[in-house]
């Protein structure tokens, strides 16, 4: 079997879920085709779609899909650089993960049963607190302002959730690390515990900052939201310094966080081995594809670490986490576009199912879901700018 031809396909989200949806098709000698994605390469999608197709044509087409390692290191020394830039290993990971939904469908199995088989029947699922999609003006804060948090939390556990994640010091900006002012604090702490009161031990509380502060200014907040007991205190500080986030950690008894940012083994090892954090975020359209994230799940089993894949894109990269998530011991909860309704259903010949808080694997070979190419082809992004982010409320990723 050879890969013979790709296609790539820009869509334009239409509701939460991130912006630029990338994906790549992977198509070979025999008929089978194979859907990856992309994750946030940050470039205006269309150079990010030829940036796709001048890798494959040096380095995919011509191959056997079952040679994920030899397409991967080939890929990743390139260049001669051999480094985790997480605009190449985003494009590796498109193609890596089309190659399993390939492989998959060559043997007739879901891709978790070619790494170690199904180990969760269920997947515990989380998602942000966002504000109703017809809230006016005043209720749309739905991050930092603690009655309309508090408000919207209780109705998203009536919805079946068991866990939730805001970020109560927003807003995010890129000039980070910064120092919180008092009020900033203060306010962080009114939105959690008022979250915490409508919710009560009905559900767990994922504090979900974006790097924006200082090591002290971390440290500070965290001693604030430690009584309200949250499962985990996400991206303390910016990503590039994990001894600074070691040192969050070491101050702090809510389980660290992180990963959404970082790429391949070598970045997590660098985490786990400086006890920076307890809990993984890799995302599969970013950290390397399919099989480097099920590397990088049995290194942190050697330190009792747990993982906890980061979504913000399409439901490509969605249920490539999915199947990661449903054959590794260590899985703790995976991120949800809410309860995967919407343009989420509509872009999927099957939507990715979803019960009380639970998301269920889907069986069928590869992947385990086809997208509907109509759809897609509706909502194709044709601009020459950044796609629209359309969401229920500020950016949050």
């Amino acid at each position: 079997m050879k890969i013979v031809d790709m296609k790539t396909y820009v869509v334009d989200p239409h509701g939460p879920g991130g912006r630029n949806w990338v994906f790549v098709k992977l198509i070979t000698d025999n008929g089978i085709e194979g859907i990856g994605e992309a994750y946030d390469v940050p470039f205006n999608p269309q150079v990010t779609v030829q940036l796709i197709q001048s890798v494959a044509e040096r380095f995919v087409i011509g191959t056997n899909p079952f040679n994920i390692e030899t397409m991967w290191r080939n890929i990743y020394a390139s260049g001669y650089d051999q480094h985790p830039d997480t605009t190449k290993l985003g494009i590796i990971s498109g193609l890596e993960i089309a190659c399993w939904d390939i492989i998959g469908k060559a043997l007739d199995q879901p891709i978790y049963n070619l790494l170690g088989g199904k180990y969760h029947e269920k997947l515990r699922s989380y998602t942000y607190i966002n504000p109703a999609p017809d809230a006016p003006p005043e209720k749309r804060n739905a991050q930092g302002n603690a009655e309309v948090a508090a408000e919207r939390a209780a109705e998203y556990v009536k919805m079946g959730f068991t866990a939730l994640k805001f970020d109560p010091v927003t807003p995010i900006t890129v000039n980070s690390p910064y120092q919180l002012s008092i009020r900033t604090l203060e306010n962080g702490e009114a939105v959690t515990r008022a979250v915490r009161e409508a919710v009560g031990d009905r559900c767990d509380l994922l504090i979900g900052t974006h790097g924006e502060m200082t090591t002290s200014s971390a440290i500070r907040l965290a001693k604030r939201l430690e009584k309200y007991d949250p499962l985990w205190f996400e991206e303390p500080v910016p990503p590039e310094n994990r001894d600074e986030m070691a040192r969050v950690a070491r101050h702090t008894s809510i389980p660290i966080a992180t990963g959404e940012r970082l790429s391949t083994k070598y970045e997590f090892r660098e985490l786990l081995e400086k006890q920076a954090a307890q809990i993984l975020q890799f995302p599969l359209g970013r950290v390397g594809g399919i099989l480097e994230a099920k590397k990088i799940a049995g290194m942190a089993e050697a330190y009792y670490a747990q993982i906890a894949p980061h979504l913000y894109a399409g439901p490509i990269e969605a249920v490539a986490n999915i199947q990661i998530d449903t054959c590794s011991p260590n899985f703790l909860i995976q991120e949800s576009i809410e309860t995967w309704g919407g343009f989420y259903a509509e872009i999927l010949k099957e939507p990715i199912q979803w019960e009380e808080g639970y998301i269920i694997p889907p069986t069928k070979p590869g992947l385990g879901v086809e997208l509907n190419e109509e759809v897609v082809q509706k909502y194709i992004y044709t601009g020459t700018g950044p796609a629209l982010d359309v969401r229920y409320g500020p950016v949050y990723e």
